[in-house]
């Protein structure tokens, strides 16, 4: 009985000092890049509005940072700054900037169906973890676990 309450023990302390941090960290890395993908999104669409309209100078309001709000003017709508990421920006003209979009887009899409792939992954662990608790803990009980017939196919 004490081995079984041991390996109990340690199923739980793997299922929730392992398991369970590690689902969360790849949920939220996987959120981080749904909400990257939707900030690539809104500049793709502005920077479409802009050009089926033709707009040569803009107004809008830009966040200063924390909600705060500034209403500002862009006298030349020819090129834009594209965050590419560690603290970089560039210079591309319109197309350029929606052709890099579509390349990040896609290259942030692969990364997410690698995370879905990952959180598939660690959730079968977890299933499989809580699946032989409850076979430990009925055998504890006396119970005679059930035969599984799907192991050999």
């Amino acid at each position: 009985m004490a081995k079984d309450s041991d390996k109990i023990a340690d199923y739980e302390k793997f299922l929730h000092e392992k398991l369970e941090p590690d689902l969360k960290h790849v949920w939220d890395l996987r959120e981080k890049i749904y909400e990257e993908t939707s900030d690539y999104m809104k500049l793709k669409n502005y920077i479409q509005l802009i050009k089926s309209n033709e707009l040569k100078e803009l107004k809008t309001m830009v966040d200063l940072g924390s909600n705060f709000y500034a209403q500002a003017k862009i006298p030349d709508t020819t090129y834009i700054y594209v965050n590419v990421g560690f603290g970089f920006h560039v210079q591309l003209t319109l197309d350029e900037a929606i052709n890099y979009i579509d390349r990040k887009e896609k290259l942030l899409q692969r990364k997410s169906d690698q995370y879905t792939q990952d959180i598939s992954k660690i959730s079968a662990h977890i299933k499989l973890v809580y699946e032989a608790l409850t076979e430990i803990m009925n055998l504890q009980k006396g119970e005679e676990p059930p035969l599984r017939d799907d192991l050999f196919l």
